[in-house]
């Protein structure tokens, strides 16, 4: 049987109210042949009652819950097209964005991986922020990766293509990637071939209380993210050393993993200044402006370090 162009991966849990919505974007994709995957990550709502709705327009696949990474395996092992496009249960996308991929790709057969922006929408679809991410980042950047933790401005779930040949080469994503497979996606593929960004926004990525990336982050997310990064260091690193590539990503240049543990912690004086600095100098962001402006506002408004109470203070 013929490999369609495309295949498209749909990593469902509990989201049957979003589901449907992305879903149908994905099968009003126009001028490519594509194939549209949904798996099912042991989901308790309504979302298989509402999945059934797509059976013969779709292939529905059901698992027990099993997390993200699991859930995108198992679609990729559904799957035939020679382009694979993953898209997050509660995001949708514009109609012409498997087109603009797969044409990427062809222009481009030393390409690993090609993304695009999101337009972040609130619970209900209205626009809200600017579109994600800023920077747009383009070619061999496996020497950024290695200088920065493996941090760049990377793309959402949404957003992600991999051509299959490099998902062959690459492997499963490991399963302790229940949530952000992103981050293992952006993490890996760069050392496998170029990366190749389109500009334009080519989707929807909906904020609401359940996903990663919030405006303001409180103390239980800033450690559930420190300790995302640090487990995506050390994976990264043990995949680097098990296909022999000399290149390792080192904590110590995570740049936003100290940055929040200052945000934890708070700061005196000469931390900001240290913290000011390394953002300055960080491989992580490539658009030096952004990179200073970011760098600064972000030591100006850490918090200041926790003062600890004189001797009068305790005996009150």
């Amino acid at each position: 049987m013929e490999r369609p162009a495309a295949s498209v991966v749909v990593n469902n849990y509990n989201y049957a109210r979003f589901v449907p919505r992305a879903v149908a974007s994905a099968l009003a994709q126009a001028g490519v042949d594509a194939e549209v995957i949904v798996v099912d990550d042991g989901s308790s709502d309504r979302s298989r009652e509402v999945l059934d709705e797509f059976r013969g327009r779709a292939k529905i696949v059901l698992q027990d819950n099993r997390g993200q990474a699991a859930a995108i395996n198992a679609g990729v092992r559904a799957s035939r097209g020679e382009i694979i496009c993953f898209l997050d249960a509660d995001d949708w996308w514009m109609p012409g964005k498997l087109a603009a991929v797969v044409a990427a790709f062809r222009d481009d057969a030393g390409a690993s991986l090609v993304y695009h922006r999101l337009q972040p929408v609130l619970v209900g679809g209205e626009p809200t922020l600017k579109p994600v991410p800023r920077t747009l980042c383009n070619g061999d950047l496996s020497r950024l990766l290695a200088r920065s933790a493996g941090w760049w401005p990377f793309p959402m779930t949404s957003a992600i293509a991999v051509r299959r040949s490099a998902w062959q080469a690459v492997g499963d994503i490991p399963e302790h990637f229940r949530i952000s497979a992103d981050a293992w996606l952006a993490g890996i593929y760069p050392f496998f071939g170029r990366v190749a960004a389109l500009p334009g926004s080519l989707g929807y990525y909906r904020i609401h209380a359940n996903n990663w990336y919030r405006p303001v982050d409180d103390a239980a997310m800033l450690e559930r993210r420190m300790a995302h990064w640090r487990e995506t260091v050390e994976a990264t690193n043990r995949f680097l050393a098990g296909h022999g590539m000399p290149a390792r990503v080192r904590l110590a240049d995570h740049y936003p993993y100290h940055v929040a543990a200052a945000r934890l912690s708070g700061v005196g004086l000469h931390r900001r200044l240290e913290l000011a600095f390394e953002g300055l100098c960080f491989a992580g962001e490539p658009n030096l402006l952004r990179r200073s402006r970011d760098a600064l506002r972000t030591a100006w408004h850490l918090p200041a370090a926790h003062r600890r109470p004189g001797l009068s203070e305790a005996l009150e």
